[in-house]
């Protein structure tokens, strides 16, 4: 076969290979904004506006291009930022078709113009088969189908990949630089998707290392260890390194000389262009051909990285979504290094039980003045007791219940120190073996389901009845991954360079990482989009595996044309069987309910309300539906956990869309970072012999300074305290009544103060900010909650609240039954049978994972409360409509039935609908069941689903009783008694 005609093939079967992924990734895409960051970034696409750091500000202008393909249809906005991931996967699949028949043709040792057809056919099986196991794969094919920046980032991998070795296949020598430019310029645009592109770096480094120069060992260390230091050079010398060192220019220059600002920005990156060109000028006129190659490729990744650039620009026009305001320098290197998220100990660190010893002020954190950059806070060095550190600490965490998780993990007791062993078990058995292989071998291997810390499924592995409809429970038969291990072995036989620059990808990628990273004990979801990387260099040995197979194949066979056929077939039947275990569980269409939650939330609210949120799933969908759609933009949404940033209270101070200004009282001397309200301590006041405050007159005495209640800190500043942990404030009844603020039915609830009880040791900022936001509103505009925002608050506001269906209404009442909330049970109704959206949550060809099937419980626990609230009112009839229309809008045969059914049976009985109440109930009694006798003899135990399970027998077992349904209790109580006999007994 010639070279032309190889050539064109292999073209045409790596488009092949895209249009395949392509196909399917459309076919399962998700049709709207689906939970965690996506909302954020298509919003962020749509209008160009400043997501989360460190900010992808050429997936924002890409996003934003493809939000063009919508023609103007809002709606479907989502769906071409979403198809942009498709897109990008679906190439990265290409070009990883393309490097594995490049690698697989370096062990063919042939030139491709004397290929025979065979050989041919066995480098494009080889390619098809590691490129399509790898579009198939679990992690990546999650991120493939929708707007998250993980499928970009890895597109940038795959090219880069790809374009070194394509680099390496050249015999021309004028051309092969212009490569290594090309692939510059792609490290300088990755890093506007995402920094994990810089970590292919290394590999690339191997390949020069390997075509330019005779091995040695020597050589081979000092390129590992000086394409490492080319990351950190990256990731923080020029990634943030260059900004920082520009705001020191524009410091110097502002604040020293008195120049405008913009000044010593402007010198500096004039000196750095200055550099550059003259480095490149120099080079080239001296013959150094390596130093000039280097100049260039600098300035290219210049180039590539200035889109970073967008981010400042449209920061400083103050879009809606401004996430920590990055429109000055100081802000923007902020930005860049992520110092919000605090930082993790890598090298030497403290145990989680170390105590802090000292805290001192280390750099200055600068503020764009009126005049000049003002000090407003600074960097605290934390010293920890030196008798509780350790080298690599992995258990260093204080935060929240890690501590706790910590002992859980390793089997400690409360109290016991963890000493270095315990600090390696936690390395290798947590980190390494749960957060790392766990994740391989879903990939690889199989997946139990999509629960929260599930496992891998082996050749053979039982589960729980309840898991055995888990869409996302898939086996491979370990297919994947004895072929990635063929693939592995057969390389380092065959070309110990190729092995080398693979498994450098993939030791980086993935160990590399969970050292990096050190990641703590609790994490909010699964993060196996983290190591995609290392799957991907998997893949590439699975290809290999494949190479391997079709070739030794033709060794049993005398028909060597029906040998190679068979083994074709043979090897694609392990991405074949990727797909067909794992369509069920990675198709999205059809899913609306993450974006419908949201605008449910925003119906039923007044207009000109305000909305508190508490996570990334409260929120970020609810910035899409405003954003994008543009629903009910007179709602103000406050994010709890940003509340705290003195830029977030900024945006809430300026009009948004149709919503008004916030009426904060508090002015930016105080909420400013670094001033006296960044946390306020409760300091009791020994004369108010525990009494409450007055909110209104400690607001006051705050925005004095009042040294009544200021207390100076260990470093010297000055911080606000709380004198008491009682906080009142005063309610005028006859001006709530006269402007009709409560409903009719509980006006008897209006108490003579609404009483905020700190039940911890001090409040944050954003918990100042809600009381000063609650006085000055003056119940002027209606504010609202989700329930996490609720969970999250330190005080008790539950008994303040009336339900109105998914929110929850701040009122001047006080609820007198402490465990539940007032319900206003008209306005629920109308929002829950007749406003809210409830699109295809009873569609049984929708495929809805765990965490969807979680937040679905509370809308059912709502329609539950709703018909407890009207049978107490004695309005029977639109208490089992509401429960007829969760048992329609959410039914079992799309979401199973949660605990939330049980008390929906005693309901139902209550309402004299028997028949519905006995169908659920015996749906229960008889899964419940099945689960305790699973466990029964099961080796692996799961503490909380015995408990439900017995609580479910229990509680039904009960209502029956209650409901003359002697029968079928007495059959309940002994299944109860059977299953708690074996685990209590």
């Amino acid at each position: 076969m010639s070279m032309k005609n190889f050539k064109l093939i292999n073209n045409l079967t790596g488009w092949a290979v895209f249009f395949v992924a392509l196909t399917v990734y459309a076919l399962t895409l998700e049709p709207t904004a689906s939970f965690w960051d996506c909302g954020e970034f298509i919003a962020a696409s749509y209008k160009l506006q400043i997501p989360h750091p460190p900010g992808p500000p050429f997936f924002l202008l890409l996003g934003r291009f493809f939000t063009f393909l919508a023609l103007g249809d809002t709606e479907q906005i989502a769906f071409w930022v979403n198809m942009m991931s498709a897109v990008s996967s679906a190439l990265a699949v290409m070009f990883l078709y393309w490097s594995i028949v490049l690698l697989a043709s370096k062990i063919l040792k042939a030139e491709l113009f004397d290929l025979e057809a065979k050989d041919a056919l066995v480098l494009m099986g080889s390619g098809v088969t590691g490129s399509l196991a790898f579009a198939f794969s679990d992690t990546f094919w999650f991120s493939a189908v929708e707007a998250e920046v993980y499928a970009m980032s890895m597109f940038f991998t795959a090219v880069a990949f790809w374009a070194i070795l394509r680099w390496d296949a050249l015999e021309n020598a004028s051309l092969s630089n212009k490569w290594l430019l090309f692939i510059a310029y792609l490290m300088g645009l990755s890093i506007g998707v995402h920094p994990m592109n810089l970590l292919t770096i290394p590999s690339l480094a191997l390949i020069y290392y390997f075509k330019n120069y005779t091995f040695s060992w020597k050589g081979l260390a000092v390129t590992i260890v000086s394409s490492g230091i080319g990351i950190l050079f990256v990731m923080f010398g020029f990634r943030v390194g260059v900004m920082s060192l520009l705001t020191k220019f524009e410091i110097f220059f502002v604040n020293s000389l008195g120049l405008d600002f913009g000044s010593g920005a402007f010198f500096g990156m004039a000196l750095l262009f200055t550099a550059i060109l003259l480095a490149i000028y120099l080079t080239q006129k001296k013959g150094l051909v390596g130093l000039n190659t280097l100049a260039l490729c600098i300035s290219f990744l210049i180039i590539g990285y200035s889109s970073f650039g967008i981010l400042t620009i449209r920061s400083s026009k103050n879009p809606l979504i401004d996430m920590w305001n990055p429109e000055n320098l100081p802000n923007f290197v902020g930005y860049l290094d992520m110092k919000q998220y605090g930082t993790r100990p890598l090298v030497h660190g403290n145990y989680y039980d170390a105590k802090l010893i000292d805290q001192q002020p280390g750099d200055p954190v600068y503020q764009k003045g009126a005049t000049s950059y003002e000090i407003e806070d600074f960097d605290y060095v934390l010293t920890y007791d030196p008798a509780r550190t350790t080298v690599l600490p992995r258990l260093w965490s204080q935060r929240d219940r890690h501590p706790e998780a910590y002992q859980q993990i390793l089997g400690l007791q409360p109290g016991q120190k963890p000493n270095f062993a315990d600090n390696l078990r936690y390395l290798f058995t947590y980190q390494l073996g749960h957060m790392y292989m766990r994740y391989f071998m879903w990939n690889f291997a199989g997946r139990e389901s999509d629960q929260q810390d599930a496992g891998f499924v082996a050749l053979t592995s039982s589960v729980a009845p309840s898991m055995e409809r888990n869409h996302a429970r898939n086996s491979f038969l370990m297919l994947p991954l004895i072929l990635g291990l063929v693939g592995f072995f057969f390389s380092y036989k065959k070309n110990l360079q190729s092995f080398s620059v693979i498994g450098v990808l993939f030791f980086i990628t993935g160990v590399g990482l969970v050292l990096y990273l050190n990641s703590p004990p609790d994490e909010p979801r699964e993060r196996d989009y983290i190591y995609v990387a290392s799957f991907f260099a998997f893949c590439i040995w699975i290809g290999l595996g494949a190479f391997a197979f079709l070739r030794q194949s033709q060794q049993f066979f005398a028909e060597r044309k029906l040998a190679l056929a068979m083994a074709w077939f043979a090897t694609l039947m392990v991405p074949g069987i990727m797909i067909m275990q794992g369509w069920d569980d990675h198709d999205r269409s059809g899913r609306y309910y993450s974006v419908d939650l949201a605008k449910n939330y925003l119906t039923g609210c007044e207009p000109n309300g305000i909305l508190f949120t508490g996570g990334d799933n409260d929120t970020y969908p609810l910035w899409y539906a405003q954003d994008v759609e543009g629903v009910r933009t007179d709602m103000r949404v406050i994010v709890g956990t940003l509340f705290s940033a003195d830029w977030n209270i900024d945006m809430m101070k300026r009009k948004a869309y149709e919503s008004e200004p916030l009426p904060f009282s508090i002015d930016k001397t105080l909420y400013k970072q670094g001033g006296p309200i960044d946390y306020v301590p409760v300091v009791e006041n020994p004369n108010l012999n525990g009494s409450a405050i007055d909110l209104t007159q400690y607001l006051n005495l705050l925005k004095k300074k009042h040294p009544a209640i200021m207390v100076e800190t260990r470093t010297g500043s000055s911080l606000a305290s709380l004198p008491s942990k009682l906080i009142r404030l005063p309610i005028n009844k006859e001006d709530v009544l006269a402007r009709r603020l409560v409903p009719d039915t509980m006006t008897q609830y209006i108490p003579d103060f609404i009483t905020f009880e700190v039940t911890g040791n001090g409040l944050q900022k954003s918990e100042i900010m809600l009381l000063d936001l609650i006085a000055s509103n003056n119940w002027e505009r209606p504010i609202y909650f989700t329930h996490t925002a609720l969970s999250l608050l330190p005080f008790d506001l539950n008994k303040y609240v009336v339900q109105e269906g998914m929110t929850y209404k701040l009122l001047p009442v006080e609820n007198p039954e402490s465990d539940s909330h007032l319900v206003n049970s008209q306005v629920m109704f109308a929002n829950m049978t007749e406003n809210y959206s409830w699109r295809n949550l009873n569609n049984p060809d929708v495929n809805y994972s765990s965490y969807y099937q979680k937040q679905v419980m509370n809308p059912r626990l709502g329609f539950n409360l709703l018909a407890e609230a009207l049978m107490l009112e004695g309005k029977n009839d639109q208490a089992l409509e509401a429960l007829h229309k969760s048992i329609s809008a959410i039914p079992d045969d799309t979401i199973p039935y949660d605990i939330s059914a049980v008390e929906t049976t005693g309901l139902l009985l209550a309402l004299n609908d028997s028949d519905t109440a006995i169908a659920i109930g015996k749906t229960l009694i008889e899964r419940a069941d099945k689960e305790l006798s699973y466990y029964s003899s099961a080796v692996k135990q799961d503490a909380f689903e015995v408990r439900k399970n017995l609580f479910v027998l229990d509680r039904l077992q009960r209502i029956l009783k209650a409901y003359g349904f002697n029968e079928d209790a007495l059959k309940t109580e002994g299944i109860f008694r059977k299953h708690y006999s074996h685990f209590e007994g």
